[in-house]
């Protein structure tokens, strides 16, 4: 069936079939580039992509750390925010270059060799306190003759993975620094308890030092005065050795004029006068022998009652403890030289001639007692002497012991100030270390948990990216495919009838000729291509009327436009028409296109179908009325500009 509608460079007439084709064709195409780019991720199962993993595992605080393994599974199982529901393959370096190079992998994956020191590098440098960090990296490849998506699709999988990866390591790292920061706040707690103790200990000191200076002045006065008593002692004790050694020879001479007595004695039988008097001098004598040798050892007594205690290290005591172990023996010769003494006495006042014998015996008993008192009293005074030389010494010892308790006290003094300087430097310190753990954070291990993960991945968005091509990659489709059918409407149809020079209906009424046929198209490509979208976008009901008028008012508007590109510029027209279509691509793909041509693509009749198409409204509607209406209006002047020619073209025609 033909119709009367005139064909483009051709005298046959178009039949229904082109008209059909015509309309049809936004639809396939649209219907193809949609079903074909439409959430592509969902049938990522199609591709294959092979794993390297060169990684070494290490082994960090005894615990086996394989990271790249980690990766790789995290890759084969995918993550929260995309699903990896490529066809993975374990391979080495030989296999999947062979894959790359025939097609049957669509990208590798490469975890090099040291992916897990470089990885936990960061943590172990913070942990060490030197040291440089490293950053791990992966390898994508993909072949060179890859599909234009296939490497965007790769990517970013792998950039997800490895995206988890680093926060996962960033929270484990994070968190040891925050509970490292809890662990140090309650060390510095506990040095300042610790400066705390320390300051009051340092306190009492320094109360206890300031005591001393009193104490070691009482020493070393208590130390001079048993220094100056210790001297008197020597002194004394000298005395007593001297009168000791005089009592010791007095009792030898004594003996010996009994011994020389007892011998006349037997020899005369008789008793002189003067035995009577030495008998009541050596009574008289020994008398007073013995009572020095009480005194003496009643002395001596009080004076180790003083040395109780000391008894093993003072060397006073020391020889004070041998005189009076002595002290018996010297007491018994003392009484028998007494008892003898008096016997002698008792005697010669008893005397008769009878008596002699008997009395010349008692007077060598009496001899002998004399001879053994004065070789105890020649020992009594070397004790003495020995306790002289060591009452020296304690009077010596007593007053360095003296100038040594002054020195005492003098340090004692310092010491107590320095005591009460470094209690003051304590408290401060105390202050600061208490004043640092209440400044530093601490965090429970719940809160810690928390803020590592916010801290390691501290901005995310609720976008999905479910999808290569964004929201607006339909509306774009939709548009381009409407203006490549305006496009395809004049390349079978006429932008005005062949006998515009020769009709005698208005240069008006020829445009709206050539011009309803293919707006009846255009409104008819915009629904056919609103019902393609819709089985693929799932619109709601008022989406999709606003998406459908804007799609139908669209395929007239370009209609128009079309027309009047093929009507001004004839053949060439197609050709501008075919690059305002590749422009609207490529400045609806992306926003990196240069300005220059950013801005010819917001002045092209596509732009307002754009937008209207993803969003409707009156502005993109009024932009849609403004075309049409501009391009029938250039339409007509151009057709009533062809409606004047020359003899000439005339006779060149017929």
């Amino acid at each position: 069936m033909t119709l009367s509608i005139e064909r483009a460079r051709s005298r046959k007439p178009i039949t229904v079939l082109t008209i059909l084709g015509v309309l049809l064709l936004p639809a396939v195409i649209g219907g193809i580039l949609v079903a074909a780019l439409q959430n592509p991720t969902e049938r990522l199962d199609t591709m294959t992509a092979a794993i390297v993993n060169n990684d070494e595992p290490v082994t960090i605080d005894d615990q086996y750390t394989p990271l790249g393994r980690q990766l790789a599974a995290g890759l084969v199982e995918g993550s929260d925010d995309m699903e990896s529901n490529l066809t993975w393959v374990i391979s080495n370096e030989e296999d999947a270059a062979d894959g790359l190079a025939d097609g049957s992998y669509q990208a590798v994956v490469t975890i090099p060799s040291q992916f897990s020191a470089a990885a936990t590098s960061a943590g172990q440098r913070i942990s060490s306190g030197s040291g440089t960090a490293e950053q791990a990296t992966i390898q994508v490849t993909t072949p060179d003759d890859g599909l234009v998506a296939d490497d965007l699709i790769t990517s970013q999988i792998a950039t997800v993975a490895a995206s988890s990866m680093s926060t996962m390591l960033s929270e484990a790292t994070t968190e040891n620094i925050l509970v490292g920061f809890t662990t140090i706040g309650d060390q510095i707690g506990e040095a300042a308890n610790g400066a705390d103790e320390l300051a009051n200990g340092a306190r009492s000191a320094a109360d206890g030092a300031a005591e001393l200076p009193s104490g070691a002045t009482q020493l070393a006065d208590g130390a001079a005065q048993l220094g100056s008593g210790a001297s008197e002692l020597a002194n004394g004790l000298g005395t007593i050795a001297s009168g000791t050694r005089d009592a010791a020879n007095g009792a030898a001479e004594l003996g010996g004029g009994l011994t020389s007595g007892a011998s006349a004695l037997e020899q005369s039988g008789l008793v002189p006068d003067q035995l009577f008097t030495a008998a009541i001098g050596s009574q008289q004598a020994t008398a007073g022998v013995k009572g020095g040798v009480d005194d003496l050892a009643a002395g001596m007594n009080r004076l180790l009652a003083a040395c109780v205690g000391r008894e093993e290290i003072d060397p006073v005591c020391i020889g004070l403890a041998d005189m009076a172990a002595a002290m018996p023996e010297l007491q018994g010769a003392a009484d028998m030289a007494s008892q003898a003494a008096a016997g002698t006495a008792t005697g010669l006042n008893a005397f008769d001639t009878q008596a002699t014998q008997t009395m010349a015996g008692q007077l060598r008993t009496a001899g002998q007692g004399a001879f053994d008192l004065s070789n105890g009293l020649n020992q009594l005074a070397g004790g003495v002497d020995q306790s002289a030389a060591g009452a020296s010494a304690l009077g010596t010892g007593a007053t360095q012991l003296s100038d040594g308790a002054t020195a005492l006290a003098d340090g004692a003094g310092e010491l107590a100030t320095g005591l009460d300087d470094l209690a003051d430097g304590n408290e401060e310190l105390a202050s600061g270390l208490h004043q640092a753990a209440d400044q530093l954070p601490s965090f429970s291990d719940q809160e810690s948990t928390s803020l590592a993960s916010v801290i390691a991945d501290p901005v995310t968005s609720n976008a999905e990216a479910n999808t290569i091509f964004g929201p607006t990659a339909i509306p774009l489709l939709a548009a381009v495919v409407l203006w490549f059918g305006g496009l395809a409407s004049f390349l079978v149809m006429r932008a005005h009838t062949a006998r515009t020079l020769t009709s005698r209906r208005s240069s008006a009424w020829l445009t709206l000729g050539g011009f309803w046929p293919a707006a009846a198209i255009g409104a008819g490509q915009g629904v056919l291509v609103a019902l393609i979208v819709q089985i693929v976008a799932s619109y709601d009901a008022a989406t999709w009327w606003a998406f459908a008028g804007t799609a139908v008012l669209a395929g007239i508007a370009f209609a128009a436009v079309n027309q009047a590109l093929v009507a001004v510029f004839g053949g060439a027209g197609r050709w501008v028409s075919a690059l305002i279509g590749v422009v609207a691509i490529a400045t609806g793909l992306i926003s990196t296109v240069p300005d220059w041509l950013s801005s010819i693509g917001a002045m092209l009749p596509t732009a307002p179908a754009v937008t209207g198409l993803i969003a409707a409204n009156g502005s993109a509607v009024a932009g849609l009325i403004a075309w049409g209406v501009l391009s029938l209006i250039v339409t007509t002047i151009t057709v009533a500009l062809r409606r004047t020619t020359s003899a000439k073209a005339v006779l060149a025609s017929a």
